[in-house]
């Protein structure tokens, strides 16, 4: 490994209708080729993952990250303007281009785009505006969107505006969302600047939900609250996060999950898996 952060260097599993596991391996370049990233090591894990689960490669020409989509498993995909479209990315790249592979590669048949993503990370040590930190789909028709309540902090423009854009949005069933925000931490700055503490960030396991915590006991309950309702008959617990987000990411960015298969994946040099869809949860 170059760096921590599975989710954007792993693989991202699919199956197709025949419940055989295939995983999509993007092309993973730094964020954008930025000056302080290396991934000479970690453009090479996706194909490693992939041969360990024993997944059919999905193969990809796309500059992407799983940190930079968000999926309901039944075709609506949630990406930003600033990452599939950065010219550090796919300088060639247009929305058709980057749809027409997202429904190749992940069966989506529905792309929501956001303009931008949190402040924090469109400053020089970011992403670039991944997703996972300011929208999820807990259940096809829901999504949790994060509030930046604080007036002081940019993002509480930001996060406005985003939610504007998703609630004027529906999923590819064409079923408009029922949102359910999911309220910032009280602390807006660090050392560094303002943060992006988010409880969207979260990872979601067998019959449980593992949350980011920031230190604030009332915030961190608050959210466990809310994801307990979101995810109905999983228990969440809560971790500390600010060691990993002062690194960059949270919990979702450092892990990835694989869901079970119906049947074991034939190896077929490359091919992708037929009617190839994304899963959520596991």
């Amino acid at each position: 490994l170059d760096d921590a952060w599975m989710r954007d260097i792993g693989p991202t599993f699919v199956l197709d209708d025949n419940g055989r596991l295939g995983a999509v391996d993007w092309i993973f370049n730094g964020w954008g080729g930025q000056d302080w990233a290396s991934w000479g090591r970690d453009a090479d894990i996706a194909g490693i993952v992939t041969r360990a689960a024993g997944a059919t490669p999905v193969s990809s020409l796309l500059v992407n990250e799983g940190g930079g989509i968000q999926v309901d498993g039944e075709g609506t995909v949630i990406v930003t303007q600033t990452v599939q479209l950065d010219p550090g990315r796919n300088p060639h790249a247009d929305r058709a281009r980057v749809e027409a592979e997202l429904a190749r590669t992940l069966g989506a048949t529905h792309v929501i785009w956001l303009p931008r993503g949190l402040t924090r990370d469109q400053a020089r040590f970011g992403t670039r505006g991944h997703v996972d930190i300011v929208a999820a789909i807990p259940m096809p028709g829901t999504l949790l969107v994060h509030a930046q309540n604080d007036q002081a902090h940019p993002d509480y423009t930001v996060t406005r505006e985003l939610r504007a854009v998703l609630a004027a949005s529906t999923d590819a069933a064409g079923r408009p969302w029922t949102i359910i925000d999911l309220p910032a931490p009280a602390r807006i700055s660090d050392d560094e600047g303002f943060v992006d503490y988010s409880y969207v960030n979260h990872l979601v396991v067998n019959g449980g939900v593992i949350a980011c915590g920031f230190g604030e006991p009332r915030a961190d309950a608050a959210a466990r609250s809310i994801l307990e309702d979101a995810y109905p008959g999983r228990k969440v617990v809560t971790v500390d996060a600010r060691p990993l987000f002062a690194r960059g990411g949270g919990i979702h960015c450092i892990t990835q999950q694989q869901p079970a298969a119906a049947k074991p994946a034939a190896m077929s040099g490359g091919e992708a898996v037929g009617a190839a869809r994304v899963c959520v949860g596991v």
